[in-house]
């Protein structure tokens, strides 16, 4: 349906991407949908979950993207999907699914969209959210101790081992195909607004 625009909403853990989509779906409502990246990564039952804490869940092979972007081409045709739903209190995708319908609007959202070009081709806005990483870090901590009931060792160890590496590797550099960068993440409120009104003018058309 070329009346869908697809928006992409990237940046690094602790950014603000998911301030600047709440934000984006609390003032436009019902025309617009949320996909996360996070929700497609890969089934992993036949593992311990002793073994799935040693995966590196910050690299791309972490995730099954060709089916994000088999749903994401299925939403623009104005198709209804089934996305994965993800428990990260056992690092494994469950065996429910989310029935996810169309809008006039879809965000989709995550560190490493913009890394694959077949998705990248599929979004018609890309948006990175910047943050200084110390402000990141310490967002990081605080959502995975308090929401994912992780231990302060296991976060900081992660992000030494795996997030600051692949963010070096893979997130920072897939900024140079945002069309549209926000600095201090969800606080701009300034660039917040000026996309609301982009899409709000997608939306009067």
């Amino acid at each position: 349906m070329s009346d869908i625009m697809v928006i992409g909403i990237a940046g690094g853990t602790g950014s603000g991407k998911t301030t600047i989509t709440n934000q984006i779906k609390e003032r436009l409502g019902a025309d617009v949908t949320v996909i996360t990246h996070d929700n497609y990564y890969n089934a992993q039952h036949e593992m311990t979950l002793e073994e799935r804490s040693l995966v590196n869940y910050d690299h791309p092979d972490a995730y099954e993207t060709s089916l994000l972007i088999e749903h994401l081409a299925a939403l623009r045709r104005g198709e209804t999907v089934e996305v994965p739903v993800y428990d990260f209190s056992i690092s494994d995708r469950t065996d429910q699914t989310t029935t996810v319908a169309p809008s006039r609007v879809i965000i989709v959202e995550g560190i490493l969209i913009f890394v694959d070009k077949e998705l990248r081709d599929l979004m018609d806005v890309k948006v990175f959210v910047d943050a200084d990483a110390d402000v990141r870090i310490l967002r990081r901590i605080l959502r995975d101790v308090k929401e994912r009931g992780r231990s302060l060792e296991s976060v900081v160890n992660q992000y030494l081992t795996t997030v600051k590496p692949m963010h070096e590797l893979f997130v920072e550099p897939s900024k140079k195909y945002a069309d549209v960068i926000i600095p201090t993440g969800g606080q701009n409120i300034v660039a917040l607004d000026m996309l609301v009104n982009r899409i709000e003018t997608h939306l009067k058309a």
